[in-house]
């Protein structure tokens, strides 16, 4: 039996009941996506979240970094230097952590700039070799001996000495900032595990100095908010002598801290190693060493491209089993060592390929990585260096997402 509304009137059936009723085909449900379609494509080239198990190595993001810095060793061409800086710090924002050391990015972005300023103003006063055409001004000039001779304080400071050294320092502070790119991804306790037993000691040593100046600036920025907080100026030398002291004592609490930890866990124990095994670690790396300057030197020079490759494999391969000797000294274990991935391979490559193109290009025309000084001319970007330094954004989009970034 049917129902009723108040008035007496029947309700229209729904649509669930009208389909039942035959009166309207019934609503399909959508097909569900291939099992190869686009989507699962998509899914699968998505970084996925990192974790301890697929985290990119630490290493990789140094060889990264360090591909980055050796294509801008080789340029002057401020546009392709600014391309450099901008593709590291895209990566660094896209994947840093908020870990201490990944805060310190900035603080290498100001210190480059600090280089450049230095840089121009050390021209400025104490002249340049560069001849130029265009005077700007002309300082008061200080007469200096006989002995200083080739040595000037003031004088004529012209357009093209200027534009050197600002090209000049803008290389310095990108490879500066290259390097303050791999400090800020790579997380330096897991880097110091990564490293041969042989040299534990050391990466020891580089940890601590690397890890100095990120807590430093975290330090600096807590003191100066707290400031800010209580309605003290966070500015001006004075502020910047009562920030010194806090800083200086939280500097020395963790030194002494790190020292008693290291302690803890038997830091600088060695193992008996007999004299006929220490012998010869020290000939394999001292040796290996000398046959990677000699294959090196071979290599760079014209006459020595026969015996310098062969020179070069044979002196890292000496240089490897001696460090491998050199283990044996060390009682330290690793627990959970961290895995070279595929990731931290293509992570690696990228900064190879970004060094490897650019000094390949640079080979051939080497007018495009050098804007001209003598006489004065706009740098121009060359288009193939710029495609080259865009393989360096990689990492961007293939290493896992951090939490914090997530």
């Amino acid at each position: 039996m049917g129902t009723t509304t108040a008035d007496g009137r029947t309700p229209a059936p729904s649509g669930d009941t009208r389909a039942a009723r035959g009166l309207v085909p019934p609503r399909r449900s959508p097909a569900p996506a291939p099992a190869g379609g686009p989507t699962r494509w998509r899914e699968r080239l998505r970084a996925p979240r990192a974790d301890r198990s697929n985290a990119v190595h630490p290493g990789a993001w140094w060889l990264w970094a360090l591909g980055l810095a050796a294509a801008a060793s080789r340029t002057t061409n401020p546009l392709l230097l600014g391309l450099l800086v901008a593709t590291a710090g895209y990566v660094v924002a896209a994947r840093r952590t908020d870990a201490p050391w990944a805060r310190s990015y900035l603080s290498f972005v100001k210190l480059g700039l600090l280089v450049i300023a230095v840089r121009v103003l050390f021209s400025t006063l104490l002249g340049s070799p560069i001849p130029g055409a265009h005077t700007l001004f002309t300082l008061p000039e200080i007469p200096l001996p006989d002995w200083a001779r080739g040595i000037r304080v003031g004088g004529r400071v012209t357009a093209e000495q200027l534009v050197f050294a600002l090209y000049d320092g803008a290389k310095l502070a990108a490879l500066l900032i290259c390097v303050g790119a791999a400090n800020a991804l790579a997380n330096p306790a897991r880097l110091l595990k990564s490293l041969p037993s042989a040299l534990y000691e050391a990466g020891v040593a580089v940890v601590v100095a690397m890890t100095f100046a990120p807590n430093l600036v975290a330090d600096i920025a807590r003191l100066r908010t707290a400031r800010r907080l209580r309605g003290r100026p966070a500015g001006g030398l004075r502020a910047i002598v009562q920030i010194g002291l806090p800083v200086l004592e939280g500097a020395l609490e963790r030194s002494i801290a790190v020292a008693a930890s290291m302690d803890a866990r038997g830091y600088g124990r060695s193992a008996e190693v007999p004299p006929a095994i220490a012998r010869l670690t020290a000939v394999c790396v001292l040796g290996g060493l000398l046959g990677v300057c000699a294959g090196s030197y071979g290599l760079l020079a014209a006459e020595g491209g026969v015996y310098g490759l062969p020179l070069l494999i044979a002196g890292l391969a000496a240089a490897v089993a001696g460090l491998g000797l050199g283990g044996r000294r060390s009682l330290r274990t690793r627990y959970r060592p961290d895995r070279f991935g595929p990731r931290s391979w293509l992570v690696a490559a990228s900064g190879a390929a970004v060094a490897a193109l650019v000094i390949w290009t640079g080979s051939y025309v080497p007018e495009a990585l050098h804007p001209s000084v003598v006489p004065l001319a706009a740098p121009v970007l060359p288009l193939w260096p710029a495609l080259s330094v865009a393989l360096g954004l990689l990492p961007a989009f293939i290493a896992p997402v951090p939490k914090e970034c997530s």
